[in-house]
């Protein structure tokens, strides 16, 4: 194993401690807050829009970390610098807890800074790796998700109850959320530091120059070599028509911003894509057979990154919707609805090994061990059946029983095996199956599918307020939160079965780079 390994995983485990800290209880102290005035059920439901779109923004900045990594300063140094940012982030929740612009403003730098390295910190350790180690990478990507949810428990432990006020909060008369906020600033710190101890051991791939042969050149070869309105052009160009409109379209909908901006995006990325993909052939004799194929193998990646995003809807409402729904069950006095969250990553930490121990190697001795994209659309369809047990415990909760907190465990040990099958298993994915000048910006369109995911989620919140959908919703005799659950629970079962049906056509490639 490399030497510097540690180094990266430390820096990751304060990182998420840092991360996690703030993200598991900022819906509930922006309810209780910031919107405190309003009716329990519209707090939670503006504290929730502000947690995703905080969310979709974490997975939509890592386009300009993995851009900037790529062509300018290299993983390392962007690592490096935008850390710096991220820990200025922390510390304007932490000094502005009682003014909403300087926290808003908190939210966007670490947005900002988290986003900016998400796709770097896991391809730079995927760099310490040649041909003649790479059998160690998947223990590495392991450990690395293992420390990942290590800092994620605790954090979920201790946050909530520091956000109550216990512990150097009531000790020393500071304000409660000063400190909740304060101490994941100093954890992303250390995580800098740690980061920076390691700088003398790490492998360095420079940024890649200025490439004729770029994956955009190629993809503006094949859109334009045959002249005039080809079908792979008007798609294209139909797809960025279509993302001006939805921006346009914005005050007319009633949409938050980052929702217009968001689908756009989508919109973008789906015209330009399908119209490359038809076309891409053109490309060859114009560029080099090899970049040619580097294209044609991320843009079928980018098909799987696609119906892995309602996997990410489901995943992110964990610290949303059934915090809510956590608020509303029975529970111990001194236990506060968002540490049952600190369940997933401990569930997490005994799943990982678990698998690698046991399932897998006895999997492997009959000769059944599942394939990557095997064991994702089987965790997709896992958390489709962890919404549906969650939508069964709100029809008893709306039905006005009372229902222990003890039975969110099952949703939990159900979502968290999903999560495990998906997230773990695409860290490696994303990166074996990207060229080499692609690393970067392959990792960061593996994050981009969360914000997709979390982009469902406003849309889906928006909608229900329309009126016609809300008769409809009371005509079925369920709750809008209920109704919402299984709707959501039927979006991943339905992405589960085309995840299986193209898994089964897709053929994977080795792009790990030679010793």
């Amino acid at each position: 194993m490399p030497r510097q390994i540690p180094f990266i995983i430390a820096n990751e485990g304060c990182e998420r401690f840092s991360f996690y800290g703030m993200r598991n209880i900022l819906t509930v102290f922006l309810a209780s807050t910031f919107f405190a005035t309003l009716p329990t059920a519209e707090a939670q439901g503006e504290a929730k829009e502000i947690f995703h779109v905080f969310v979709a923004g974490v997975y939509f900045f890592p386009l300009l970390g993995g851009w900037i990594s790529d062509r300018y300063f290299g993983k390392y140094a962007t690592i490096l610098w935008v850390s710096l940012v991220y820990c200025l982030g922390h510390a304007f929740l932490a000094i502005y807890e009682d003014e909403p612009k300087g926290f808003y403003t908190g939210l966007f730098l670490i947005a900002l800074g988290s986003g900016g390295i998400k796709p770097l910190v896991s391809s730079f350790m995927g760099d310490q790796f040649d041909q003649s180690n790479k059998h160690l990478a998947k223990v590495a990507f392991d450990a690395f998700y293992w420390i990942i949810n290590f800092g994620s428990f605790f954090a979920s432990l201790f946050m909530p109850k520091l956000l109550q006020g216990a512990g150097p909060a009531e000790w020393w008369g500071w304000p409660a959320a000063s400190v909740a906020f304060g101490i994941p600033g100093v954890l992303m710190l250390f995580a800098t530091v740690f980061f920076w101890m390691g700088r003398k051991r790490y492998v360095k791939v420079p940024p890649a120059p200025p490439d004729p042969n770029s994956f955009t050149r190629v993809v503006h070869t094949a859109l334009t070599a045959r002249g005039g309105a080809t079908p792979g052009l008007v798609i294209a160009i139909a797809g960025c028509v279509l993302a001006v409109a939805s921006v346009a379209m914005i005050p007319l909908l009633g949409w938050k911003l980052v929702i217009g901006l968001c689908l756009a995006l989508v919109l973008v990325l789906s015209g330009v894509g399908l119209g490359a993909w038809i076309q891409l052939e053109d490309a060859r004799g114009r560029h080099p057979d090899v970049a040619v194929d580097g294209v044609r193998s991320v843009l079928r990646v980018l098909v799987i990154f696609a119906l892995v995003t309602p996997f990410w809807s489901l995943f992110d409402q964990k610290a949303s919707t059934w915090v809510f729904q956590a608020d509303a069950m029975t529970k111990p006095s001194w236990f506060s609805p968002a540490q049952m969250q600190a369940l997933n990553p401990a569930l997490v930490m005994l799943i990982i090994p678990f698998n690698n121990l046991i399932v897998y190697p006895w999997l492997r001795r009959r000769g059944k061990e599942p394939s990557q994209l095997g064991r994702m659309g089987l965790g997709i369809a896992l958390a489709g059946v962890s919404w549906i047990v969650v939508g069964l415990m709100q029809l008893v909760i709306d039905g006005g029983e009372a229902i222990s907190i003890a039975w969110q465990v099952l949703p939990y040990v159900l979502l968290t095996a999903g999560e495990v099958l998906v997230s773990a298993t695409g860290l490696e994915f994303a990166y074996s199956q990207a060229p080499a000048s692609m690393k970067g910006a392959i990792m960061s369109f593996w994050s981009l599918a969360v914000t997709i995911g979390n982009l469902w989620v406003l849309i889906v919140n928006v909608s229900v307020k329309n009126d016609v959908v809300l008769g409809t919703i009371e005509r079925s005799g369920i709750s809008t939160i209920a109704f919402q659950m299984f709707f959501f629970a039927a979006f991943a079962l339905v992405a589960a079965l085309v995840f299986h049906l193209v898994a089964r056509r897709y053929r994977e490639v080795d792009h790990y780079r030679r010793a």
